[in-house]
């Protein structure tokens, strides 16, 4: 899965907000400075294209709605990034955050309980 330019990822926020709609709906759950309608239709026919989203046509217009979760394209955006970033070790990600005071050590500490005991 190709990870999504600035601008599709602002439209798949909207959309994953909303479900399903119009793109006058994605439109209203951007925040200010709004795209122009016509840059954010051709946005998610883009995602369309490539396979985010799904259109059904009703009347003159189109209805979209996600066709991935939100979940899934974190997963393997995440996934991807530690592999193109960390050579496959999330270990060594945590390490560059910690390096860099991005994450504190009541932080980790947070990470450490998730992972003994993950929530059911």
């Amino acid at each position: 899965m190709e990870k999504l330019s600035p601008q599709e990822e602002e439209a798949m926020q909207a959309i994953w907000q909303i479900g399903k709609g119009f793109i006058k709906d994605f439109l209203e759950q951007i925040n200010d400075p709004r795209p122009p309608y016509t840059t954010l239709a051709s946005t998610v026919k883009n995602l369309e294209r490539k396979g985010f989203v799904t259109g059904e046509k009703l009347g003159n217009s189109y209805r979209y709605s996600p066709a991935i979760a939100e979940e899934e394209y974190k997963k393997r955006f995440m996934n991807g990034f530690v592999s193109d970033y960390f050579k496959n070790s999330y270990k060594d990600l945590v390490t560059f955050f910690a390096k860099d005071k991005k994450i504190s050590a009541s932080d980790l500490q947070e990470i450490i309980n998730l992972i003994e005991k993950p929530k059911k």
